[in-house]
């Protein structure tokens, strides 16, 4: 497993040893004990949440206000274009963003920790979309900071307008929203 970077230093790209050969391929998607090793965590995820989204669907960007949600993403079939967005007042790093690929193909995850906002955009005709959180689902805690906030400025890569859900297209600034302090 190797770790690399973000332009956030809570965000992580984990990268997963893949083994492969004619038949096919093997990997690791998570392992405690050498996730902790490599990036000085120790989490413990206690759900797991799998969407399918088409073309140009955009979902995000979601939080949780209280019971903060921790997130280990991936994606097991198609690409998408994956963001998280620092919100906590206190972070030196407070309104920046990252963004990674995430595809099938390269088998990238990304850790995005409580304190951040996440969102994706799918840029392959479908794709499957799974995540570890380190919190429950807590409908009433539940935030949306509009993925197209000016003051936020993420270059999403479409070509068009999203697809959105009612909650997304409701989504408030971030100077409206509810945040980390």
């Amino acid at each position: 497993m190797n770790v690399i970077a973000t332009e956030l230093p809570d965000v992580l790209i984990i990268e997963p040893k893949v083994f492969g050969d004619e038949r096919g391929f093997f990997y690791e998607s998570f392992n405690a004990r050498e996730f902790a090793q490599i990036s000085g965590l120790q989490l413990q995820f206690v759900q797991d949440n799998h969407s399918r989204s088409q073309k140009g669907v955009l979902r995000g960007l979601h939080y949780q206000i209280e019971h903060a949600q921790g997130k280990l993403v991936r994606v097991t079939a198609g690409e998408v274009l994956d963001v998280a967005v620092d919100i906590r007042r206190s972070s030196p790093h407070f309104g920046k963003w990252a963004s990674v690929h995430l595809s099938a193909e390269n088998n990238r995850q990304l850790w995005i920790p409580p304190g951040f906002a996440h969102g994706f955009v799918v840029l392959s005709d479908s794709a499957e979309f799974l995540y570890k959180t380190t919190d429950y689902y807590t409908p009433s805690a539940e935030r949306c900071i509009r993925w197209d906030d000016t003051e936020l400025n993420i270059d999403w890569q479409l070509n068009g307008t999203p697809t959105l859900s009612a909650k997304d297209q409701n989504g408030k600034s971030l100077k409206e929203a509810d945040l980390f302090p």
